[in-house]
């Protein structure tokens, strides 16, 4: 890969655990994460609106990326309810590359290398750490977090597929944060019954500038994926469990246990194993 590849990666990295303690603090976690895909929607309409569409083809893919990512957004809200940045994170994280993996290995026929196999037997060694002992992650953290990890994967493989065959990166990238943010606003008034904006509120300022700061991240990512594979691209995005542990511990109060930064140091060397495979 080369070196504006590995930047964009490891800086949406930062990025993405950035935001993700922003939410994990928030006190309505449902309402933010809301809030900011929205916040995506209309920063992208204007972009959208004066570049060409993407290609009919790509199509299928965005409106899939778009319920995939749909899900994530719940599921992410009901993991961070239930469990610490640092332990749900690194799960989250760490078995989206693992599920990318086997995905290829389903529907591409991609064949699983001996370092892909290595860097699975990593992050399972990792998530494992942060699932046992004293200090554990509970039941339904873990349960969330993979499925938030399993949705992860699905909108990371067809985005991958769609962006290649979209005509135009920017197009793709741009659509990419419009049909979120109108999923998720819907799906919170059908189980809130009202969605209430105060465009004056200290948290609504916060929620955008999260939603703001998530696009930036995505989007360097969606950029790095039409100049590199999409699995190593992955794992180095997942470098991002290291920060948002370090986050935890600086800005949120979270432990730092030994065991905790080792699992999520084995958890980011699966990843990367797995990428590089």
């Amino acid at each position: 890969m080369s070196v504006s590849v590995i930047g964009l990666a490891l800086f949406a990295a930062i990025l993405h655990a950035s935001w993700n303690a922003f939410l994990r603090s928030g006190a309505d976690r449902f309402w933010t994460m809301t809030v900011m895909t929205l916040a995506m929607t209309v920063a992208a309409v204007p972009v959208a609106l004066i570049l060409p569409l993407p290609a009919a083809e790509s199509w299928p893919y965005l409106v899939g990326s778009a319920f995939f990512q749909l899900a994530y957004g719940l599921l992410l809200v009901a993991a961070y309810r239930q469990g610490e940045l640092g332990q749900v994170y690194p799960i989250i994280r760490g078995s989206a590359p693992l599920l990318v993996t086997f995905a290829g290995l389903v529907f591409a026929g991609e064949v699983l290398l001996p370092l892909a196999m290595l860097g699975v037997g990593c992050v399972v060694i990792g998530i494992m750490l942060l699932a046992l002992g004293k200090g554990r992650a509970s039941l339904s953290s873990m349960l969330y977090a993979l499925a938030t990890g399993v949705s992860i994967a699905g909108y990371s493989t067809v985005d991958a597929i769609g962006i290649r065959i979209s005509g135009n990166t920017a197009a793709y990238i741009t659509w990419v944060f419009v049909l979120p943010g109108i999923l998720l606003a819907v799906a919170f008034v059908v189980i809130r019954g009202h969605l209430r904006i105060d465009p004056r509120s200290r948290e609504t300022v916060k929620a955008v500038g999260g939603g703001l700061v998530s696009l930036v991240s995505y989007g360097a990512v969606l950029l790095a994926y039409s100049m590199a594979p999409a699995g190593p691209v992955s794992a180095l995005r997942e470098t991002s469990v290291v920060f948002a542990v370090l986050i935890g511990w600086l800005f949120l109060g979270e432990t730092l246990s030994v065991k905790r930064i080792a699992a999520c140091l084995v958890v980011a060397a699966g990843a990367i194993l797995i990428g590089i495979s």
